[in-house]
């Protein structure tokens, strides 16, 4: 916790990382970095597969294939900027000028992988309600189907096995290792799919289970989508109620009003703030720090914030006009 305007005793601070909410936690990370390696192996065989897949759905004329391929994509994108957080906190060194370091690179990733999904699901949707306005003109490979459906059930299992050990401890793991299970489904998917049209003939089989792991996404990339464009516009965390955190830290002792108050997010699970606390003449702003770093970590979860101390006598705060 560190301040602006202080009188008194020196003040000692330590910067932490809330990661109580969210994926990307300091704490979570340095945990994650001992499972660096089974997460790249499931990271690069996700990749791989997802062009296999890719390439399957050309030669099948499977729209199920395709749109599992976007759903192991939104995997693929999990895995690596888990991966890549974890590898970026490890660093730790940074340029001068870069004083987040690399941490933005998850955020804009995930504005990218929003993008992808939403051109995937689009098209996939536009494509399977062409083909089931006009039924039994599009041929689908329920062989081919069926085989690379099983292969991705076996990545990811492997991925799953893979990833077990380190979910218990980090939070980023985690949730590589929830998105390998969703994507699982949607292999499950494919295969039944591939299993009906083979055993009925029935072609527009292959665009309703296309529809469905569609609709599974859609809602999964805006979520990521949303919060990416949040932390880039630096608003408030969803999680935090910032007039509760004003209205807390103005009823400390000693203190007058709390004032140009900020809260955001460097990364997910890394939330900052700073905020000027104005305070009686005379009051003792060691304490007041104390108390407020105290609130702030334990009723907030925010353990990384700026608080600067203005005694009321002083003048020029209000020169600030944003």
């Amino acid at each position: 916790m560190s301040n602006g305007h202080t009188h008194g005793h020196g003040h000692g601070h330590g910067h932490g990382h809330s990661h109580g909410h969210g994926m990307g936690g300091a704490a979570a990370l340095t945990a994650g970095a001992r499972h660096r390696k089974p997460l790249l192996i499931a990271f690069l065989l996700t990749v791989a597969f997802v062009g296999v897949e890719f390439v399957a759905a050309l030669f099948s004329g499977s729209l199920a294939l395709l749109s599992d391929a976007g759903h192991m994509l939104t995997d693929a994108g999990g895995l690596g900027m888990a991966l890549a957080a974890i590898t970026l906190a490890s660093a730790g060194s940074k340029a001068v000028h870069r004083t987040y370091g690399w941490y933005r690179v998850e955020i804009l990733a995930s504005l990218v992988n929003t993008l992808l999904l939403f051109g995937v699901a689009v098209y996939v949707m536009a494509e399977a309600y062409d083909r089931l306005r006009h039924p039994g003109e599009h041929e689908v490979g329920s062989t081919l189907m069926m085989g690379v459906a099983v292969a991705g059930l076996v990545i990811n299992v492997i991925s799953f096995r893979l990833l077990m050990a380190g979910a218990k401890e980090s939070l980023n793991l985690r949730g590589a290792y929830l998105e390998v299970m969703a994507d699982a489904i949607g292999s499950v998917g494919v295969l039944i799919g591939g299993a009906i049209i083979a055993l009925t003939g029935w072609y527009w089989v292959d665009s309703v289970i296309a529809v469905g792991i569609g609709l599974f996404i859609l809602p999964r990339a805006y979520s990521l989508g949303r919060e990416a464009f949040r932390v880039l516009v630096e608003s408030a965390p969803a999680h935090i109620d910032v007039d509760r955190v004003a209205q807390d830290l103005a009823e400390l002792p000693g203190v007058v009003e709390a004032h140009d108050l900020h809260v955001w997010t460097i990364t997910s699970g890394m939330d900052a703030m700073s905020v000027h606390l104005q305070v009686e003449p005379g009051a003792e702003t060691h304490a007041v720090l104390d108390r407020a770093r105290d609130l702030l970590r334990d009723t907030h979860h925010i353990t990384h914030a700026t608080v600067q101390i203005e005694p009321t006598d002083h003048e020029g705060c209000n020169q600030v006009l944003w």
